[in-house]
C-alpha cells in the first residue's frame, strides 16, 4: 500500500510540475530575471505548494496517526545551523544557474536533454559526497 501511495503521489507532483511548465528550466530562470523579462507563474506554483502543505499540516495536527502508516514522519528541528544555511544556498545557486531543482531535473531525463543528464549525474555526484562526508 505504501509503494501505492508512493507512486501516485509521485505521479501527481510530476504531473503538476509538467502542466505549470516548472519542468522547462527557461521559465524557472525567467522567474529570477526580475530586471529582465519576468515571468511570475512560478509564485502561483510555489503559493499553491505553500498552501496544500499548511492543509496537511493542519490534517496531520488532528489526528493522532497517519492514515497508512504507524507514525508521523514530521520534521522536529528548529534549529538554523551552518550546514542548512549553505545547504540551502547551494540548492539556490544550483537552481539559479540550471534552472533545475531535483524533481524537474529528473523530468528532464525523458526528453534526454544533454543539460538535464549534466544536472542529475551532478545531483548523484553531490549526494554521494554529502554521503561520503557524513560517515
Amino acid at each position: 500500500m505504501i509503494l501505492f501511495i508512493t507512486l501516485i503521489c509521485g505521479l501527481l507532483f510530476g504531473f503538476g510540475l509538467a502542466l505549470s511548465e516548472m519542468t522547462n528550466p527557461a521559465v524557472v530562470i525567467g522567474f529570477l530575471d526580475i530586471f529582465g523579462d519576468w515571468n511570475p507563474s512560478l509564485i502561483i506554483v510555489m503559493g499553491s505548494a505553500v498552501f496544500v502543505s499548511m492543509i496537511g499540516y493542519l490534517i496531520s495536527k488532528k489526528q493522532i496517526k497517519p492514515l497508512f502508516s504507524q507514525v508521523w514522519s514530521l520534521p522536529t528541528s528548529r534549529i538554523i545551523d551552518r550546514k542548512l544555511v549553505c545547504g540551502s544556498a547551494l540548492f539556490g545557486i544550483g537552481w539559479g544557474l540550471s534552472g533545475y531543482c531535483p524533481g524537474p531535473g529528473l523530468t528532464s531525463l525523458t526528453n534526454n536533454s544533454a543539460e538535464g543528464i549534466y544536472f542529475v549525474l551532478a545531483l548523484v555526484l553531490g549526494s554521494a559526497i554529502y554521503h561520503i562526508q557524513t560517515r
